[in-house]
């Protein structure tokens, strides 16, 4: 545990500097008339993080931090074949987009996930899977007017673009 956080802390020390540097290629500073500049927000999110990932290794070093002096192993054999289970389904998740769309593909594994990893109840489960894709599309396609990959599902979309648009 104590070499997963070191590790875990120099990774995202690294990230944070890489998402310094790309979002200095826009203005980080405040533009007079026109307030902040493009890169402002990344670029001192990620300083925010930077000091973060500095801190626990700091306390890493000093062993002030109750993970930092810990021997025990980071993951056991049952926490790493739920990482499997829970990063394959994911991945299975990812892969099915293409062929039945996100608001067919999230509802799915919502519903793999929340009853038979998360063991919540059926009304939990189908209550969550039946409104995250609604919501989705409400916020995506109608409010931003970002459209989502559908796949196959397509089809079925056209009477809510004709009632929307």
């Amino acid at each position: 545990m104590r070499w997963a956080e070191l590790v875990m802390a120099g990774v995202m020390a690294i990230f944070s500097l890489y998402l310094m540097w790309k979002s200095a290629e826009l203005p980080i500073g405040w533009i007079s008339g026109e307030g902040p500049g493009g890169g402002a927000f990344p670029f001192w999110l990620s300083a925010g993080m930077l000091i973060c990932t500095l801190w626990v290794m700091v306390r890493w070093v000093r062993k002030s931090s109750m993970l930092s002096r810990s021997t025990k192993p980071y993951m056991d054999r049952r926490s790493f074949k739920l990482f499997l289970i829970g990063a394959g389904s994911l991945a299975v998740m990812i892969g099915s987009i293409h062929l039945i769309g996100v608001y067919g593909a999230i509802p799915l594994f919502l519903i793999f996930y929340m009853r038979y990893l998360g063991h919540h109840r059926w009304l939990t489960t189908v209550a969550l899977a039946a409104s995250t894709p609604i919501a989705l599309f409400l916020f995506f396609e109608i409010a931003l007017r970002i459209t989502l990959p559908k796949g196959l599902t397509e089809p079925l979309f056209y009477p809510l673009y004709d009632f929307f648009f």
